[in-house]
This record gives structure tokens, sequence and C-alpha cells, in this order.
């Protein structure tokens, strides 16, 4: 009987305040309620969704720093939350050098997904929450992922930043990671009373047409609240339209199967 392997999501845009972070804990979250296996991997220095599931980042031992450059096991530092299926791996500001110790490393593209290895049969899903670059952190990712999940949010410049993106995937695809797709955009930040947001969510379905889910995250108040509460926002808030939103998402998600 072949082993079954977790679907590692990677949620990749380098631009930064896009809704990464928010869209990897919802989305895990999500995952994890509807009783799936989940694993959040923090792999942005920021250490936001480490925060944002409610982790303390001061003294934290071992993290995905010492995974990926310590050779610690990935089952050393992963640890629970507050949800009984979603576990994290979790990040801190160690990992800011990572980029550039990775460099001189051999296979050094191949370092979380060789990392992840032992791990992910015991999940149905891992999400990846990279920084916001395309630098080796984000390579790393993409290596280690079967799918691509783009949060993009409907501003003047989130075309260029996506079609930039979609190269890179391309050439990871090409060169590293034969297996990698594009599992879809996710139109985040979205206020529909402005028409700037209307018009760049028109282009982006003209443009990539079949690409982006049907779920839109809207602005909301107690998205962005929650992280500051250690929670993703269901559990802060349940009826929220955000937390509506990423459970239709989480649905959107779990039909891709």
């Amino acid at each position: 009987m072949e082993r079954f392997i977790a679907k590692t999501l990677a949620v990749v845009n380098q631009k930064g305040g896009v809704g990464k972070t928010t869209t990897a804990v919802n989305l895990a979250a999500g995952l994890a309620l509807a009783e799936r296996p989940t694993l959040l991997v923090d792999l942005d220095p920021q250490g936001n969704a480490t925060t944002g599931l409610g982790v303390e980042k001061s003294g934290l031992y071992p993290t995905v720093y010492h995974v990926l450059l310590g050779n610690e096991p990935a089952e050393k530092a992963i640890r629970g939350t507050a949800l009984a299926h979603l576990k994290l791996l979790p990040s801190d500001i160690d990992l800011v050098g990572a980029e550039i110790e990775l460099v001189a490393l051999e296979q050094r593209e191949y370092r979380l997904r060789t990392a992840l290895e032992p791990v992910v049969k015991a999940y149905d899903y891992v999400i990846v929450d990279c920084p916001p670059s395309l630098g080796l952190l984000t390579i790393n990712a993409l290596v280690a992922a079967d799918r691509v999940l783009v949060p993009l949010q409907c501003e003047f410049y989130a075309l260029e930043g996506l079609t930039h993106l979609l190269k890179t995937v391309k050439l990871v695809r090409e060169r590293l990671n034969p297996a990698l797709s594009v599992a879809g955009i996710v139109l985040t930040m979205f206020d529909g009373r402005t028409s700037l947001a209307l018009q760049v969510r028109d282009e982006v379905h003209q443009y990539f047409p079949g690409q982006i889910f049907d779920t839109v995250i809207p602005r909301n108040v107690r998205l962005t609240e929650a992280p500051s509460y250690g929670k993703p926002v269901m559990l802060h808030d349940l009826r929220s339209n955000g937390s509506i939103a990423y459970l239709e998402l989480t649905r959107e998600v779990l039909q891709h199967e």
C-alpha cells in the first residue's frame, strides 16, 4: 500500500501586507476544524504565524531555523496549538540569517523538503507561510510544496508582482520541482466599495481565467484583531465576515482534492 503524503501548499507573495500570513493561519485553522490533521510551517523570520497561534517566540528552541540549519529533527520543533488537529513548526528572528547561511550549503534548495519528509505522513495538509520575498527560504518552500496558493490584495501594483511570482514558480517547476502547480489565487483585503478593487478583480480574472478562487476575503476588523489575541479568526469571532470567508476558502481547497 502506498504511503499517503500530505498535500503541501506554499502560501506565497513577495509583496508584504497582502494577507499572506492571515491566509496561511486561517486556512490551516479551517482545515484543522474540518478534522484534517494539518501542520503550519512558519517560514517567515517575522514569525507572525507563530504569534498568531499564541506561541511565545522568546526563548523558543528548536525552531524552523534549527531544523533547516542546525540538523534538529522537525518532529522535535513541532508544537501543539489550541486546535486539536493543528500543529505548528514555529519561527523566530534567528531565521533572518538563514538566507545567507543557506547559500553555502549543499542541496540548499531542498533543505525544507528533506526536513519535512519524516513528519509529513502524520498530516493531511502542510501549509507553509513564506517570507515576503523570492529568496532562498521561499524557493525552499516551493521545492517542498506540490501547490502554490497566492494571496493577492486588490491594489494598483498587484498584477505586476503576480506576473513575476508566477515566472518564479515556472522556473522552480522546470529546474527543481516538476510536481509543482498553482492551486489558485485568493483575492484578499477586498473592499467592494472602491472602484479600484473591482477593477483589479476584473483584471485578475481576465489575465488568469480559471485560476481564481471563488471566495473573496474581505477587509474585516476581526481578521486584523485576531493575531493580537494569538488566535485564528474562527476562535476569535466565528460569525465574523472574515471567519466565514476563510471557512469558505477551506471548503474550496478541500473540494480541489
